[in-house]
């Protein structure tokens, strides 16, 4: 038997009654792989150990500063770091560090669209990461980087004659500012990948199920398994409220913060990707850009998901955000998703 052949009666009770770990073992799904293979990876931050060998054990070599960006040859198991579910490395040149510690990411520039509509446009950074100016000149100041597949709004195309340049401007609700990026680090996302996901299948048989326990997120149609991924839920004190829920606010770019909020454990998150909100409070599903350890609970109370899995939940889900839309509020609707 394989995951995808357990019924969605069987695999609740599964869940319900706490052996669903031990089940998933069993078909060999026990442990969470990282997001996405990737030919490149990000240092999340400062001093991102390098070992020759997969243990934290072996002889250090070797550390990344913040941002850094390396070439990834390879993925194999070795030590879980606070992690009972994930126990990959990623194989680098000149050693091995732990893939949680690094953003699996891609550089792949873009060629410029000069055509943005009135109301703006969704678009996706294709780099590790891309500075913001506060005016369309590499000489100007800079404001602050943005990471790889964090989305934002386009909302208009600036052309420089004194450098020959294209960028294109953002601007962020927070803090109520523009910024401008070069065009080739941001991908203008078509209106296709917008699209409802099984838009024939009945909201009704539609379900989404978040394990505290295993850290998986599962999706269903009917009886039938259509999604399977690790995540990151709330850790201690910020805990991912469990209950029945919808998804009745949705958007595909939010900046999130609790600065002014807080005076401790403050976080200042740009462009997170595919939110689907299934509280009042602000708890979601969403993309990560800032880790990649998915299989133990780290978040602030959300779900976090790689982006991928994140962006096929949004577009999966009711309700549905027209792609020249940044957020959709419709209480009493949405797919329901079940925390346990």
């Amino acid at each position: 038997m394989t995951i995808s052949q357990l019924s969605r009666r069987d695999f609740l009770k599964l869940s319900a009654s706490g052996v669903l770990g031990l089940v998933l073992s069993e078909l060999g799904m026990d442990r969470a792989l990282a997001a996405s293979p990737a030919s490149q990876g990000r240092a999340i931050r400062s001093g991102v150990q390098i070992y020759d060998a997969p243990y934290l054990t072996a002889n250090k070599t070797d550390l990344l500063r913040i941002d850094e960006v390396v070439d990834l040859l390879g993925e194999t198991p070795g030590d879980m770091i606070d992690n009972k579910f994930n126990g990959t490395w990623y194989q680098l040149d000149g050693g091995y560090t732990f893939s949680g510690w690094l953003q699996p990411v891609e550089t792949n520039y873009q060629k410029p669209i000069y055509e943005i509509p009135a109301e703006g446009k969704l678009a996706e950074v294709t780099v590790p990461y891309s500075l913001t100016y506060l005016s369309p000149y590499f000489y100007a100041k800079n404001a602050h980087r943005i990471f790889y597949e964090t989305t934002h709004w386009v909302k208009k195309v600036v052309v420089t004659r004194e450098e020959k340049s294209v960028w294109y401007e953002i601007y962020d609700k927070v803090l109520k500012e523009s910024f401008f990026i070069p065009s080739y680090n941001m991908r203008l996302i078509p209106d296709g990948e917008l699209t409802q996901l099984s838009p024939q299948v009945p909201d009704e048989e539609k379900l989404i199920h978040v394990d505290i326990d295993t850290q998986m997120v599962t999706a269903f149609e009917g009886d039938k398994m259509v999604l399977s991924a690790r995540c990151a839920s709330g850790k201690r004190d910020t805990d991912t409220p469990k209950g029945e829920w919808r998804s009745y606010h949705k958007g595909p770019s939010i900046h999130m913060t609790n600065f002014g909020d807080a005076v401790e454990n403050i976080y200042n998150l740009p462009g997170v990707p595919w939110c689907s909100f299934f509280t009042g409070a602000g708890h979601a599903l969403h993309g990560t850009y800032w880790h990649n350890d998915y299989g133990r609970p780290r978040s602030n109370g959300c779900v976090n998901l790689p982006s991928a899995a994140a962006k096929w939940i949004y577009r999966w889900t009711n309700p549905v955000v027209p792609p020249n839309v940044d957020y959709v509020h419709l209480p009493g609707q949405g797919t329901r998703v079940q925390v346990v």
